[in-house]
């Protein structure tokens, strides 16, 4: 189960996804806490991109590129 779904639609190409700095401390699975659960989430999308899975593939080419190669 995603417990990061409700941010999901919010998170950007670029990799960030805006939060605010609310104090509602959570723990993620590992058992590390994180201000908020927008905190949270922002750090797992961000390892899933430097993954190149999940959320965001960050060395997939435009289409544009591709055609050429």
């Amino acid at each position: 189960q995603d417990d990061c779904s409700e941010f999901r639609s919010q998170f950007e190409a670029g990799g960030r996804l805006s939060c605010t700095r609310e104090n509602a401390p959570v723990r993620d699975a590992s058992g590390r806490q994180h201000t908020n659960k927008c905190l949270m989430c922002a750090e797992k999308f961000k390892k899933e991109a430097q993954r190149g899975g999940g959320t965001l593939q960050r060395n997939k080419l435009p289409a544009s590129e591709r055609i050429k190669q």
